[in-house]
């Protein structure tokens, strides 16, 4: 009997390591939120010379919230706002086809690859109108170059984008 016990010991064991590992591997929201402020600035496209085409970054209700603007020609023409929900971290995105889908900081995100999944949205009537579902940064290069992607999902299927962003 004891031999048993001490057999079936070992792999609860194992089992508790893998646990209390997946744990402290995982980043909190917090953490992250402190690595997007250092978007803080204005970016344009990478290899862009004259563009009338720029995203700012910049802070607002005393730090908490991030937000990301769109400028095109002079003119704001998207919203995302980056803030603390508890313990985890969302991207409300205002778009020009006049929907809001809020994003969550998926499970797998990292420091230097943040990622986002739609959560719900307001203003949105099916799955099937075209709405933000994901979005990603790559901050791994350096501070002064990222990579931005987004997926587009409606009816039609999915469309992606990627913008390569230096700062200005």
């Amino acid at each position: 009997m004891r031999s048993l016990i001490n057999l079936l010991s070992i792999p609860i064991f194992i089992l508790s390591l893998s646990i209390s590992a997946g744990e402290s591997d995982k980043i909190d929201a917090p953490e992250i939120f402190t690595q997007l402020k250092s978007l803080v600035g204005v970016w344009k496209k990478e290899g862009a010379t004259n563009s009338n085409f720029t995203i700012s970054f910049e802070l607002t209700a005393n730090d908490t919230t991030l937000m990301e603007t769109w400028n095109y020609k002079g003119k704001k023409h998207s919203l995302t706002l980056y803030h603390l929900n508890g313990k985890n971290l969302m991207a409300t995105h205002y778009c020009p086809q006049g929907n809001q889908p809020r994003l969550n900081l998926s499970n797998d995100a990292t420091l230097n690859n943040l990622s986002f999944i739609y959560f719900d949205a307001t203003n949105l009537e099916s799955l099937e109108d075209s709405h933000q579902h994901t979005l990603g940064f790559d901050l791994s290069e350096s501070s002064n170059r990222i990579h931005r992607k987004e997926t587009y999902l409606s009816k039609s299927g999915e469309e992606e984008s990627e913008l390569v962003l230096v700062r200005k």
